[in-house]
């Protein structure tokens, strides 16, 4: 009788503890071991206007989970990708809301446009879910929510270095030229901020609206102005049609130079943009001439596995994000609960293809190197070539 009584017995305490884990009530098996999928809402625009964006930000995803593999901690990475055409906060926010609620995401990531990060913030602060933005450069961004954290970049921390170099060397008068909402503000308040301080002087400040711009009224003003130079920022995707209408509007032949934030001479739109960007000076956290030995390794896989396209800043924006949410859930041991894995995110350093990179523990906010480069032909095509560098800058603010 000793026999079928112990077998009842085993059954009995196996039965328990399956229902005991169905109710959640082992904590000490191990987390990774009995969680499923962890879903990522991945929101860009790939249609619209700023599609290249998108694009970019979804072929490095894709390139990091490739060479990483798509397990980490235990935890089977689930990407769901979402399009909100790139000028519909509101297409956003519903995204965001369908993907926590319906979708069951744990982790938020992408953002092409600051307003389109404002729209998602309150979504990622009720449901406590991380929302790493990978594009949108505001410097307010992560104030918005406890649970935003930066891998991209912000204006002000790009223009500030340009506005010091301007002012250093022997450029006096600036007219600056901007899209009108939050990044174009930011870097027209730092530029004219940090290049008066330098002893410049801003004769003109110019406005475009973000949608449908016709840039060809602004540059006949700023030509008229007659400066030594022309401060532009429009977001990517804009700098070729900027780049045309300098060049065709007479302003390089008048002796007017521009200088710019890497906006506007997107890697992904080099080609296209060509001998325009020659001898262009700009400023940025990242070119695809870096001359580093992880920068040449991701240039080349992300140009394999893209039929040749170039990757670009917000590319790197998405490659680092999806490293830092790696990490965060091999400190955490797999478990993806929002506040555990901010905590992971915040202090974390490490070398990426754009150089060194940290994340502010009390911004949630990237500190990195800004370059300062030189549209040039390298090998029958133009490059921003890199001849000098302020390390370690933090989003100065505005």
């Amino acid at each position: 009788m000793t026999e079928p009584i112990n077998k009842q017995r085993r059954h009995l305490m196996l039965g328990t503890a399956t229902a005991a884990l169905s109710a959640g009530l082992l904590p000490s098996l191990a987390f990774g071991a009995t969680a499923g999928p962890l879903k990522v809402g991945l929101i860009v625009p790939m249609s619209g206007p700023f599609a290249s964006t998108g694009r970019q930000i979804e072929a490095a995803v894709k390139l990091y989970i490739q060479k990483h593999g798509s397990t980490v901690a235990g935890r089977q990475i689930e990407i769901l990708l979402k399009d909100d055409g790139g000028v519909a906060p509101d297409t956003t926010k519903r995204l965001a809301q369908e993907l926590v609620s319906r979708d069951k995401v744990e982790v938020l990531a992408g953002f092409g446009l600051t307003p389109l990060a404002f729209a998602a913030a309150p979504v990622a602060t009720q449901a406590k879910v991380p929302m790493i933005v990978m594009a949108a450069a505001t410097s307010v961004i992560p104030q918005r929510s406890p649970f935003i954290v930066r891998t991209g970049f912000t204006l002000a921390q790009v223009t500030a270095p340009m506005a010091e170099w301007a002012a250093k060397n022997k450029i006096k008068t600036v007219a600056t030229f901007v899209s009108d909402y939050g990044p174009g503000i930011d870097a027209e308040k730092v530029f004219i901020s940090r290049f008066s301080e330098g002893g410049g002087k801003v004769v003109e400040s110019l406005r475009a609206p973000l949608r449908n711009p016709d840039y060809a009224p602004f540059l006949a003003r700023v030509k008229d102005a007659k400066p030594d130079a022309l401060f532009v920022f429009v977001p990517s995707g804009e700098g070729a049609a900027v780049l045309k209408q300098f060049t065709d509007r007479g302003l390089a032949a008048a002796g007017i130079r521009l200088i710019c934030t890497g906006d506007v001479l997107d890697d992904d739109l080099l080609t296209s943009i060509g001998s325009a960007a020659n001898g262009v000076v700009s400023s940025h956290h990242y070119s695809a001439a870096h001359p580093s030995p992880e920068n040449k390794a991701y240039v080349d896989a992300f140009m394999k596995a893209n039929k040749g396209m170039r990757p670009n800043f917000h590319s790197v924006g998405a490659y680092d994000g999806m490293h830092l949410l790696y990490q965060a859930l091999i400190k955490t041991g797999g478990d993806s609960d929002g506040e555990k894995l901010i905590a992971a995110m915040k202090g974390m350093a490490w070398t990426s293809v754009r150089g060194p990179v940290s994340i502010d523990a009390n911004t949630r906010d990237i500190i990195q190197n800004v370059y300062i480069r030189r549209g040039e032909m390298v090998g029958g095509a133009m490059f921003n070539v890199e001849f000098d560098k302020v390390e370690k800058v933090r989003d100065p603010g505005v």
